[in-house]
């Protein structure tokens, strides 16, 4: 056997005895120069709650829903406002400013079929505006794909009549 066969046998040999001994679908994730590529997991997330508006008192209720199928560490909501909120005013615990005209909310941990518990806003707006428009979406999911951003993704028109506009 010429010494170029024989190398090439031991190199197939010791291939073949890696990948053997390394089992099953050991080799899915493998990138180039042999390091493991992370997986990314895949969430649902979604948000669902509703926008009032009443002379300048701007209230805005929801939640946070992970349709799966991996479970979420955390989240982050951002809610975006058309309308000047009087600064100074305390938000929930789970919840800063993020601007003059914008609020980020933590869900917390988020299991695939799992929803959070309900974040309630009530800001004041400045002046008496006739209207308001707020902008709801998923700032941040911790790396997870969403294969379905439209169900995290809302833009509310609530006029000042004091009634929920769901989203």
């Amino acid at each position: 056997m010429g010494v170029k066969r024989k190398a090439l046998l031991v190199a197939v040999s010791a291939v073949a005895a890696v990948v053997m001994g390394a089992g099953p679908g050991v080799g899915a994730g493998v990138g180039t120069g042999g390091v493991r590529a992370a997986v990314v997991p895949e969430a649902d997330l979604a948000h669902h709650g509703h926008v009032s508006l009443w002379s300048e008192q701007l209230t805005v209720r929801f939640e946070s829903e992970n349709h799966g199928p991996s479970a979420l560490a955390d989240a982050t909501v951002r809610l975006t406002f058309s309308v000047a909120v009087a600064a100074g005013q305390s938000l929930p615990a789970n919840c800063l400013w993020g601007g003059d005209r914008m609020v980020l909310c933590r869900t917390g941990q988020l299991r695939a079929g799992g929803r959070s518990p309900e974040t309630a806003l009530d800001l004041k707006a400045t002046g008496r505006p006739v209207e308001a428009v707020v902008q709801i979406d998923t700032a941040w999911n911790g790396g997870a794909s969403d294969s379905n951003p439209e169900n995290h993704r809302h833009r509310v028109l609530a006029p000042a009549t004091g009634d929920p506009y769901a989203f």
